[in-house]
């Protein structure tokens, strides 16, 4: 998509963020076209240089973003980011509650100076009982049910992804985005908050909603019961695994008729979903022993040509070669900024959304830390002078 077609053009935002949640909102509406002003410390956001489970952390939600490090705590730094944010529309903050209040960027101080600034705060849990707490990603998944339903029963496991954080973004960003759009009408900003706790819940409701349906309690994932006979993964004969389901009539039928399963196709006890799902496990043995006459690629290819839903078990790093994200804009060239592979360029996903037909790309690579910072101040009306004189007494940092 053109950079003066994208939709939240001209829109400002300053990011008081780290980690995962508050990146994750700020980077969409960067993706979306908003300019994203990042605010670091003098020594660069610290979940920089974080390795391990966290090397991905900020390269994948920081792209289409512009850096400026400051000392927040001194007078000059503070000032100038009140500056700043007299000329933004948005503010995104994820840290500990009560951290931009002691810091002097709190909502209420904010919104005195700039009655039209949206000001989003992406915390662990909403108003309530829990919400002085220190929440994560894992922490919520805990409480929240979804562990839970992750692991065997007994073996809470967390999702393999920051879902919960990634999320608890996203519903950031469209609390945001429903700000800009209210904004029109009112002339005024608002607060909007996003939680980890509460989009945890939301994506455990519908299993909250079958315990009410049902009148039991929905067991873990791998010992529910399931509303489809033919709903797992299966063993091929190169000793590999192909993930199938089969969701409706049709698709029994379809399915049958494929694999040549006449005598399942015969069988009017076997005609609707739930008869299928009563007889699951001879229906489960069946197809697997059909399966076995397959490899996974011939699987595959069969079960593609009669339109049935199917999946290879993937991993992250073969997503690289993706011939279907390859072909249609799904990975995005940034460089890495940080570590021994500084400099280096690697793909990562673009926002999962196309509109009016187009793909949101990249406008600005992932930024150095303090790489905007002479920028920005001049933008702001600072003189060189100026900029030096505050770059002298380590009051800012350039890259």
């Amino acid at each position: 998509m053109g950079e003066q077609n994208l939709p939240l053009d001209g829109i400002k935002v300053i990011e008081f963020t780290h980690m995962v949640m508050g990146p994750a909102a700020g980077v969409v509406l960067g993706d979306l076209g908003a300019e994203i002003i990042r605010i670091e410390p003098l020594a660069g956001d610290s979940t920089r240089a974080l390795r391990g489970s966290g090397a991905g952390y900020f390269p994948m939600y920081n792209r289409n973003k512009r850096s400026v490090c400051v000392d927040l705590k001194s007078e000059e730094g503070k000032a100038l980011v009140l500056d700043l944010v007299d000329t933004a529309d948005v503010l995104i903050e994820n840290f500990r509650p009560g951290t931009m209040d002691r810091l002097g960027f709190g909502y209420e101080e904010l919104r005195a100076r700039n009655p039209r600034l949206i000001y989003c705060s992406a915390k662990g849990f909403l108003s309530g009982p829990y919400e002085h707490r220190t929440a994560l990603d894992e922490v919520t998944q805990m409480m929240g049910g979804l562990a839970y339903m992750t692991g065997p029963p007994g073996k809470p496991l967390r999702a393999g992804t920051s879902v919960v954080d990634v999320t608890g973004g996203m519903f950031g960003a469209l609390g945001i985005i429903a700000a800009l759009f209210r904004r029109t009408s009112t002339g005024q900003g608002q607060e909007v908050v996003a939680s980890l706790f509460e989009s945890t819940v939301f994506l455990v409701g519908q299993h909250m909603a079958q315990y009410a349906v049902m009148g039991e309690p929905a067991a873990p994932m791998p010992a529910r019961k399931s509303a489809w006979a033919i709903y797992q993964i299966f063993e091929t004969k190169d000793d590999d695994q192909v993930f199938v389901g089969i969701v409706s009539d049709k698709q029994w039928q379809l399915f049958c008729e494929a694999f040549e399963l006449h005598d399942l196709a015969a069988d009017e006890t076997l005609a609707t979903n739930n008869e299928r799902t009563a007889q699951k496990e001879r229906l489960v043995h069946a197809v697997q022993e059909a399966f076995l006459s397959f490899t996974k690629q011939e699987l595959m290819d069969k079960l593609e040509r009669t339109g049935l839903p199917f999946a290879p078990i993937g991993k992250p790093e073969e997503l690289l070669d993706d011939p279907h994200l390859n072909a249609s804009e799904g990975l995005l060239e940034v460089s890495i900024t940080e570590g021994e592979h500084a400099g280096a360029t690697m793909r990562l996903p673009a926002l999962p959304l196309a509109m009016d037909g187009h793909r949101f790309g990249l406008q600005r690579d992932i930024p150095r830390a303090g790489a905007d910072t002479r920028d920005v101040m001049r933008e702001l009306g600072y003189s060189d002078a100026r900029i030096e004189t505050l770059l002298a007494d380590g009051i800012i940092a350039v890259d």
